[in-house]
């Protein structure tokens, strides 16, 4: 066979090999993106973002509560099984932002307000852990921890509040940069955390505190209210008259409610608060459970209580608020 043959027999191989090799690069180079763009979107879920309210100090702080720690002991009750954290002493309050994924965002946020009677904060069974079910459904969990316990001479939600008006204005002031819409952003509470979300969902007109900077110029109205076993809502001793300092109107933002008959809070607290809604013409939706007691979170207690999540999740989704 002369040259020229051997080059007409050896050229078409030489073409096949150079396909194949530029295909299996081509196949490497689609791998190995794929993985930095899970790789980043692995990185985006979670918190990213602390933000310290008050970058000189919340007002009236004296720093004089001691440090900051969990409560929580071996003897402490156990949720479902599990522990929880009990952080009291809070003096610093902070925000932390779990951003919904890209791949399901909705634009919705809530502010996150955990419970614990305005002496500690349940931080991880009503805040981290329900800022994680909200990524669930598209939506960024923005968690508050306010200052706890009350401050001496001064109503027990006082401070809170600052803290929750203070807050609602820094998340609409980023609405942009965090993937937002400055109009679907809520607020859920958690039994003192609720009497917290309902008293700012009345008080947000005016600023209880003197400006710090522009994010108090942005309105700090919750968008809607959401009402998981919620405390104070009404006085006991005046025949459960709802509670002043929830100034229910017609300016109040839609609230959806979910307690148990079995709460030792009492019932009758979301009972006359949804009828004060309704009177005022506000959009309400109330859950009334028969068995399941009180600060479950979204932990399942093997009880029909358990389900609230997916009742909001509806209630939200039927309201407008997780639409894209």
């Amino acid at each position: 066979m002369d040259s020229l043959a051997k080059r007409e027999i050896f050229f078409p191989q030489w073409v096949l090999f150079r396909f194949y090799c530029g295909m299996q690069l081509m196949i490497f180079r689609l791998i190995f993106f794929s993985i930095c763009a899970s790789a980043l979107l692995q990185a985006q879920a979670g918190p990213t973002n602390m933000i310290h309210l008050w970058p000189k100090g919340a007002p009236g702080e004296k720093g004089d509560i001691g440090a900051e720690y969990d409560t929580t002991t071996e003897k402490s009750d156990l949720i479902a099984g599990q522990r929880l954290i009990r952080l009291g002493n809070v003096s610093d309050p902070t925000i932390t932002v779990y951003p919904a994924d890209p791949r399901n965002n909705t634009g919705a946020a809530v502010l996150v307000c955990p419970g614990g009677g305005y002496h500690i904060l349940a931080m991880d069974l009503e805040g981290s852990e329900v800022c994680e079910w909200l990524n669930s459904i598209g939506v960024t969990g923005v968690l508050l921890k306010y200052r706890v316990p009350a401050r001496k001479d001064q109503e027990k939600h006082i401070a809170p509040l600052q803290d929750a008006q203070r807050a609602m204005g820094i998340i609409r002031q980023h609405a942009t940069e965090w993937r937002i819409d400055p109009k679907r952003i809520g607020a859920l509470g958690f039994s003192a955390g609720g009497h917290l979300a309902a008293v700012l969902s009345g008080n947000n007109e005016k600023r209880i505190y003197d400006k710090v900077d522009s994010a108090d110029d942005v309105a700090c109205r919750p968008d809607f209210t959401v009402l998981i076993y919620p405390g104070y809502l009404t006085i006991k001793e005046q025949d459960d008259k709802v509670n002043p300092d929830t100034m229910i109107s017609s300016n109040t933002p839609p609230t959806f409610l979910t307690m148990t008959e079995d709460d030792p809070v009492r019932v009758e607290g979301a009972l006359y608060y949804y009828a004060a809604l309704k009177k005022a013409n506000v959009p309400a939706e109330l859950h009334i459970y028969p068995t399941g007691g009180h600060g479950y979170g979204l932990r399942k207690v093997g009880k029909a209580v358990s389900t609230w999540p997916k009742r909001a999740e509806e209630w939200m989704r039927e309201s407008g608020f997780l639409g894209k």
